[in-house]
């Protein structure tokens, strides 16, 4: 009976691991911040709670980011067993026909609500459904390409958020390019942690194409458009206390993500990942503060 027991909840966490729920949940929480404060400025909070479209809009993303990452993982499980051990072990205990139908199910169920909300709700996630299969599928593997459109597709329910408001300033612009850069800049980090499995299975990546000295210049040049991308955030006089903290303390961050990268221990890289991790999880938090600060 323990048996069973121990089975069933570690085909849960394996789908759980599978789906990125707890990446889908910070989504989320991303989405409803940004909405709120930075792209549904003039709605009263009555209105916001009530409006139905942008939260059927958001399940919509859920739905089809937790189907990405399951797809993701189906094309990635050989490397991912050699880079992500801990997860993959979970994930056997379901086979990966049973994933599938988690994915093509998933997908519908978001593409029916979108349907019902709009026929341009549903085209939106028509194309982003397509998009995310076809990043899993070939674009992870192109050198360069994989790394724009990943940064692309994290931003792409942000994008449908903007379009649905139609709220377009140069504090929306500047947040959207610092958000870029520093998603861009993970990204490259990851890609540094794990150029070797990523040879092995035949991922063109800028690591394993320009070498990592180059790498690391690359992770400079980022670091140095997102100090800049910050200090003018910092003077936009629509920005306030907390946030212009945020930013401020950024430029520090930054810095020390940058002597991490340029060390060559294998353990300073995993550092500076998961430092701009927590620091955008930071960035929400502080724009939810900010936020409430203005508002109420």
């Amino acid at each position: 009976m323990n048996n069973i027991i121990f089975y069933r909840i570690s085909q849960f966490i394996g789908f759980l691991l599978g789906a990125r729920v707890f990446v889908t949940l910070l989504l989320t929480f991303a989405l409803y911040v940004s909405t709120f404060f930075l792209f549904n400025r003039e709605e009263s909070l009555r209105n916001f709670v009530f409006d139905f479209k942008v939260h059927g809009i958001i399940f919509c993303t859920i739905l089809s980011v937790s189907a990405g990452g399951i797809i993701n993982q189906f094309y990635d499980r050989e490397k991912d067993e050699v880079t992500k051990p801990f997860r993959t072990r979970f994930q056997k205990f379901l086979k990966q026909r049973y994933f599938l139908y988690a994915y093509i199910t998933l997908n519908l169920i978001s593409l029916g609500i979108a349907f019902l909300i709009s026929p341009r709700v549903f085209f939106f996630f028509l194309v982003y459904q397509f998009m995310i299969w076809f990043y899993s599928h070939k674009l992870s593997k192109v050198l360069i390409i994989n790394n724009l459109s990943f940064v692309i597709l994290t931003l792409y329910p942000f994008f449908g958020m903007l379009v649905y408001y139609r709220t377009l300033s140069w504090r929306v612009i500047f947040m959207a390019v610092f958000l870029f850069l520093i998603l861009l800049m993970i990204d490259v980090v990851k890609d540094i942690l794990t150029h070797k499995a990523d040879k092995i299975f035949g991922y063109s990546t800028i690591p394993n194409e320009l070498g990592l000295p180059i790498t690391r210049r690359i992770i400079v040049g980022l670091s140095v458009l997102l100090m800049i991308v910050s200090m003018l955030i910092i003077s936009d006089e629509g920005i306030h206390h907390i946030l212009n903290l945020y930013f401020a303390a950024g430029l520090f961050v930054t810095v020390f993500v940058v002597y991490l990268v340029l060390n060559t221990f294998k353990k300073n890289n995993f550092f500076a990942l998961n430092i701009l991790r927590v620091w955008i999880f930071i960035g929400i938090l502080a724009m939810l503060l900010d936020g409430i600060m203005e508002r109420f």
